[in-house]
């Protein structure tokens, strides 16, 4: 199952008009990664479980036959917490054992280790740990010197360990009983920590597996931009659009079919989508564009521009930022020395 339901309050005002597990990262939208990352794993039967935005999610994922699995919608009617989500996709998934994937949550080294381990260990609950420099801000699990979990608190305020859970858990049938036992957290939400807390006081068999390469819970615009970055750190050159003899590109650059480069400067690594024209600019490394944007007379880097955006004509350079689809940024008087944006969609700003 992956979790898509939330509603991406840190995330506003993007996220008042599309899904947060929508927002690009390296021109693909994060849901899109986790799916990848499940079904390189070999699983190929898939329950989204959705919300607010479940018509958006549907629309763009469709029946999954583009990803080569099976998908089945799991309607939330709100965001009462992970375990509330289990219990939600219970007839789905009945007595199989079974992955829980965070939506929003991105893990370079994908799953197939876990769920190899998972498999062939068989434990009733098998958890994802990285070690995190600020674990009061996330669930931190405490273990014995067997890597067993033996206690799980939600955001304490003196964490016992810095081992946080990242968003991919393993479960077998046994976390249904356990999630219906448990009460609301003072959030109002069934809380998957209360409910593995509860497998582990009854002396079920939950373990951990720690990961050493990056992971990020994309929820906040630094951490959009961050992952931006660690995957656009692996593209490779290609280019399919136009790139006049006036322009430059450095570097590892993607520049999709349709689009149009005149007397411009590419310094990779980026992504360029389709149909764009970009026309005396320079477009710096950790950048991607979606498809049908425009940047004339401008700079821009360490940043992600969704679909049929503008920018034109700007004297400062744009960084690390997030613009959202239909947004239209122009130059007007004045000199501003550096901008920073993160804007919703349909938006216009002069600066």
């Amino acid at each position: 199952m992956i979790l898509s339901g939330g509603r991406g309050t840190r995330l506003r005002p993007i996220t008042h008009t599309s899904a947060k597990q929508l927002v690009p990262v390296a021109n693909r939208p994060i849901l899109f990664h986790a799916i990848d990352a499940v079904r390189a794993a070999g699983i190929t039967d898939i329950g989204i479980v959705v919300g607010d935005t479940q018509e958006e999610i549907r629309g763009a994922v469709g029946d999954g036959s583009a990803f080569g699995v099976r998908v089945t919608y799991l309607p939330q009617e709100a965001p009462l917490g992970l375990a509330h989500a289990v219990l939600v996709a219970e007839d789905f998934i009945r007595d199989e054992p079974f992955v829980m994937y965070l939506g929003d949550n991105l893990i370079r080294d994908g799953i197939c280790a876990l769920a190899d381990e998972f498999r062939r260990e068989r434990p009733n609950c098998q958890i994802l740990l990285a070690r995190v420099p600020n674990p009061s801000q996330f669930g931190v699990a405490e273990l014995d010197g067997d890597q067993r979990v033996i206690r799980l608190e939600e955001k304490p305020k003196q964490p016992k360990s810095d081992y946080a859970l990242v968003g991919v858990y393993m479960f077998d049938r046994t976390i249904f009983q356990a999630a219906r036992d448990i009460k609301p957290s003072g959030r109002g939400e069934l809380e998957i920590t209360d409910a593995i807390q509860t497998l582990i006081d009854r002396r079920r068999d939950v373990r951990s597996h720690i990961i050493t390469g990056w992971w990020k819970d994309t929820g906040k615009l630094e951490d959009i931009l961050e992952a931006n970055r660690m995957l656009l750190a692996d593209v490779v050159r290609k280019i399919d659009g136009e790139v006049d003899a006036a322009s430059r590109v450095e570097g590892q650059v993607v520049v999709g079919p349709g689009t149009k480069v005149v007397r411009s400067v590419l310094r990779g690594p980026l992504v360029i989508g389709e149909d764009c024209m970009i026309v005396d600019a320079f477009v710096g490394p950790f950048t991607s564009i979606s498809d049908g944007v425009t940047v004339r007379g401008s700079e821009i880097e360490h940043s992600i521009i969704l679909k049929s955006s503008s920018i034109l004509d700007l004297e400062s350079r744009i960084e690390s930022s997030l613009i959202g689809k239909d947004v239209r940024i122009t130059r007007a008087s004045g000199r501003p020395r550096a901008s920073r944006f993160m804007v919703g969609d349909s938006s216009e700003i002069e600066v």
